[in-house]
C-alpha cells in the first residue's frame, strides 16, 4: 500500500523544525589537544586560580599587529557610512602586544615590544616578578610558545620563585586573559585606520586605561561575555563545555 504524500512549504517546515528546537546553523570545528600532559596542566591551572588568586598572573601575546585598514561598525547618518581608503600596502612591518592580567583586582596592562624576540619575553616576565617585590612565589599562566620555554627562562623562573604554568597544546582558552583580547580587538582595531605603530599603540593604551577605570561598564561586560562564549566553544568537555559528539 502506497503511503500518503504530504507537501508543505519551506516556511512551514522551518516553523515545524523550530518548534522541535532545530535551526539552521553553521558547522563548527575544534582541535583536540594531543598534549600528553593535558589534564595535569589544566588541573594545575585550576588549582592556582582557586587557591592563590592574589599571586596569579596571566600573560599572552596579542598579534601580529600590522598597519592596515580594519573594517568594523559605528554610528553614522543613515545611508552615509564611514569610508575607509581601500589600500592594502604593507610598509610598516608587524609588532606584538604583550597583555598581562592580574587576577586579584583584574586590571589588564600591556606593553608593545618591537618584535616577538626572546629577550622581549624575558623582560616581560621580569617585570611581572617585580610586581611582587615581597619575594613571595608567583604563578604565571602562559602558552607553549618556544620563546616561553627556553632553558634560560626556566632557570630564571626557578631561581626567582616563579612557576610557569603552561596551557596544553591547542588549549589557549585555559589562559584567563584570552577573554579580554576580544574586547581589545573590538574597541581599538575594528573600524580603525592607524597610520603608524606608535599611533596604534597609543590607541591600545587609551582603551586599557579606560577599561581599567570602567571595568563594570555594560559594553565591556557584553564584549567579554561574547568572547568567553566563543572561547567556551573550544573547551570540549572541560570546565563546563558540552561534550563533543562521537563521529
Amino acid at each position: 500500500m502506497r503511503g500518503r504524500v504530504i507537501r508543505i512549504g519551506r516556511e512551514a517546515l522551518r516553523c515545524l523544525l523550530r518548534r522541535r528546537g532545530i535551526t539552521f546553523q553553521r558547522t563548527k570545528t575544534w582541535k583536540e589537544s594531543p598534549d600528553p600532559e593535558r589534564d595535569a596542566k589544566l588541573d594545575r591551572i585550576e588549582h592556582i586560580l582557586e587557591h592563590f588568586p592574589d599571586r596569579v598572573f596571566a600573560f599572552d601575546e596579542f598579534g601580529p599587529l600590522g598597519i592596515r585598514l580594519t573594517g568594523g561598525s559605528c554610528w553614522a547618518k543613515q545611508g552615509k557610512p564611514d569610508r575607509l581608503p581601500a589600500t592594502y600596502r604593507r610598509t610598516h612591518g608587524v609588532t606584538y602586544f604583550h597583555g598581562l592580567l592580574l587576577r586579584r583586582r583584574r586590571p589588564v596592562v600591556g606593553r608593545q615590544p618591537p618584535s616577538q624576540r626572546h629577550r622581549q619575553h624575558m623582560a616581560a616576565l621580569k617585570s611581572i616578578r617585580a610586581a611582587r617585590p615581597d619575594g613571595a612565589p608567583i604563578y604565571i599562566i602562559l602558552d607553549n610558545l618556544s620563546a616561553h620555554t627556553g632553558a634560560d627562562i626556566r632557570r630564571w623562573a626557578k631561581k626567582n620563585k616563579v612557576e610557569l604554568c603552561f596551557t596544553p597544546t591547542y588549549a589557549s582558552w585555559a589562559n584567563p586573559i584570552e577573554a579580554h583580547f576580544g574586547p581589545l580587538r573590538q574597541f581599538t582595531l575594528a573600524n580603525s585606520n592607524h597610520r603608524s605603530h606608535p599611533t596604534q599603540t597609543r590607541s591600545l593604551h587609551r582603551y586599557l586605561h579606560w577599561r581599567n577605570t570602567n571595568a563594570r561598564h555594560p559594553d565591556v561586560l557584553a564584549a567579554q561575555r561574547k568572547e568567553r562564549a566563543r572561547i567556551r566553544s573550544e573547551k570540549g568537555i572541560r570546565w563546563g563545555g558540552r561534550p563533543a559528539l562521537a563521529a
